[in-house]
């Protein structure tokens, strides 16, 4: 019997960073932009002791998760849609946007799902050049057409580390036609520390044709859980309710983002921490001729083309230690550099330590 046809599907697929090695045990795993400091002790200590009943179905709305957001952002409660992770959204908006042979404008080095969901349902992803491995805002209305429906932008951007500053962001809207929609995803902007850097969210929360991307794996550490959110115009959500999923954010996960959002204590620790460990291995890596990005979200991209070492050597001699680094090489086609999570106070002392073993300084 024969297998019933199915779509030719022509992508290529998402491949994650590492997270294991082989027989080395205890890795340190610096590839996802995970949070250094994990999940919150006050939201551990809350999903422990809550009594939860798994064999009800979740709310479907996420109406207390969506009321905790509206409270924090000062947000209209009614442009809130929760998705599992900030993927799904992504997904549910290229479903409601995008038809076969539409075009998507991605700049050259981003997320990679950014791509996938609009190849899936047939549009053509259209890449827009960065220079020095920034958006370029010429760049992306150059490559504007008829056909152009939505435009996806990180700020700052995965995995060049590099952002839009508050004046750029808002010359880039107001150049684009005013019919197609600009995604803005804010995954990292709780890291951000620039005075001119201002979050999409604050820019544009009553703009028609912008929508803005949140997520909770980052800063928040619930990666794990798949828990993120969008915010835009009530048109939009309201059509977004009608396709997503019935129960697509689970109970845990809602519960646990709440928790986290009322934790600021542990989010100011994350950025501090991040902020002390982001210039110490800056100034590190400057010295071994390994060149990066300002200091913005929780990673660098790591530039070797001046080092006496390459990105892949210095990959396998660091992977051979037990710590994992993202290639670039893989999914976003950048050459012989590597992106670089700030780790936790003591897997950024190891980092150092194999590094300087590496290149043989003191």
């Amino acid at each position: 019997m024969k297998i019933p046809k199915f779509k030719k599907i022509d992508i290529d697929v998402y491949r994650p960073g590492k997270s294991s090695l082989g027989k080395i045990k205890n890795i340190i795993k610096l590839s996802a932009n995970e949070s250094a400091l994990g999940t919150s002790p006050k939201v551990k200590k809350f999903l422990l002791n809550k009594n939860l009943n798994l064999s009800k179905y979740p709310d479907s709305k996420s109406k207390y998760l969506r009321k905790e957001l509206s409270k924090i952002y000062k947000c209209d409660f009614n442009k809130i849609i929760c998705g599992s992770g900030s993927d799904e959204i992504i997904q549910i908006l290229c479903q409601l946007y995008l038809k076969s042979k539409d075009e998507v404008i991605v700049p050259e080095y981003s997320f990679l799902m950014y791509r996938i969901y609009p190849k899936i349902i047939g549009a053509n992803v259209i890449f827009s050049k960065e220079k020095n491995f920034k958006i370029s805002l010429s760049e992306i209305i150059k490559k504007v057409s008829k056909k152009t429906k939505i435009v996806f932008i990180a700020n700052p951007n995965n995995p060049t580390g590099t952002f839009l500053n508050k004046a750029e962001l808002l010359e880039l809207r107001n150049k684009l036609n005013q019919k197609i929609l600009l995604v803005l995803d804010d995954a990292y902007f709780e890291y951000m520390q620039h005075k001119n850097y201002k979050s999409s969210l604050s820019l544009f929360k009553n703009k028609n044709n912008v929508f803005i991307l949140r997520t909770f794996s980052k800063i928040y550490g619930l990666a794990s859980l798949r828990i993120g959110w969008g915010y835009g115009p009530k048109k939009i959500i309201d059509a977004m309710y009608k396709i997503k999923s019935p129960f697509n954010v689970n109970q845990v996960a809602q519960l646990a983002a709440i928790e986290a959002l009322k934790d600021k204590k542990f989010v100011n620790q994350s950025i501090k921490h991040n902020m002390i460990w982001a210039k110490k291995i800056k100034f590190f890596l400057n010295k071994l001729n390994i060149i990066t990005n300002e200091i913005s979200a929780n990673f660098f991209l790591l530039n070797f083309d001046k080092c006496k070492f390459s990105a892949n050597y210095i990959f396998k001699k660091l992977a051979s230690k037990g710590i994992i680094l993202r290639s670039t090489q893989e999914g976003y086609n950048i050459k012989n550099k590597l992106r670089l999570t700030i780790g936790s106070k003591k897997e950024n002392i190891q980092f150092i330590k194999i590094m300087k073993n590496i290149f043989n300084v003191i």
